[in-house]
Formats: structure tokens, sequence, C-alpha cells
């Protein structure tokens, strides 16, 4: 079976950013169901039609991958408004919550009376280069169809 549009792939894979280093690299395969926005777009498109036991070594430039560094996701914040007893130094990453979930943040300077935060992803602006082995291809099952990623039926939460 090939990869298209409502299968779930299951591959290997080694994240690099070219010859420098190597980011990520599974232990073991994982699966996301194709089509469905599950993994980075360019990816996405270059495993378009992939069988299993298919290798690709992939190229991403920024805009099919976290897209460009933008300026205008640094957050100025007052230093009184950091929680208490938070020693914060460029650098360092955090979550902060949001309307809309969680959002990685990166420590970019410690002023005296402001903090800057980066809120682009950290590949953002990066030529990603992943190294793709498709261990297998399959139908989705209707329930993952429905809930937008592989795996067992989502359990409702209950309050």
């Amino acid at each position: 079976m090939q990869t298209s549009h409502g299968t779930v792939v299951k591959m290997n894979y080694t994240l690099s950013l070219g010859e420098e280093e190597t980011l990520e690299s599974t232990d073991c395969p994982i699966e996301y169901l194709h089509g469905f926005e599950n993994i980075i777009p360019g990816l996405e498109r270059a495993l378009e039609g992939a069988e299993p036991g298919d290798r690709r070594s992939v190229v991403l430039e920024p805009a099919d991958a976290y897209g460009e560094h933008d300026p205008e996701r640094f957050i100025t914040v007052p230093v009184d408004e950091v929680p208490d007893g938070a020693t914060l130094e460029p650098g360092m990453k955090l979550m902060a919550d949001s309307g809309r979930g969680p959002v990685p943040l990166t420590v970019s300077q410690v002023n005296e009376d402001t903090v800057v935060f980066d809120a682009n992803h950290p590949l953002a602006g990066k030529t990603l280069h992943f190294d793709v082995e498709v261990v297998d291809v399959r139908a989705a099952e209707m329930h993952e169809l429905g809930q937008g990623y592989p795996g067992p039926r989502a359990r409702p939460a209950f309050s």
C-alpha cells in the first residue's frame, strides 16, 4: 500500500541540520495519519506515494517546515508579571499558557524592568534534513479518521 490521504504511516527517521548535528532520531518507529497535518507539511508531501521499505532523504527549507524566524514573535513582558521566584536567563526554554493551549518560549533577554521571550519554534528559520525509512503503511480505521490521528479511540474526558 502506498502513502496517501487517510493512511497510517509507520516510519523511522533521523532529523539533522545537515552535516552540523543530529537533532533527533527514532529508537522505534512512530506513526502518523497522512493528510491530517500530524507532521510538518514538507515532510508529509515528500512521503506521498511512499511504500513500506522506501527510504527517502528530504531537505526542507524553512517555509516547508517551521517557517522563517519572525521578529514579530518576540514578546516583551514586564518583570513584575513573571512568577515570583522565577530566575530567568537567556536561552532558557519554558512553556506559557495561552488561550489556545501551551506555547513554548525561549528567554531572549533579561533586562532590569522587562523580559523578552522568543515565541518562534526553536527550528524556525532552519533548513531541516530528514532521513526516513517507511516501515509500514495501512488504511486508517474509521475512528482514527474521525479523531485525526492514529491509535486507540480517544476516550471522553470527564470532569
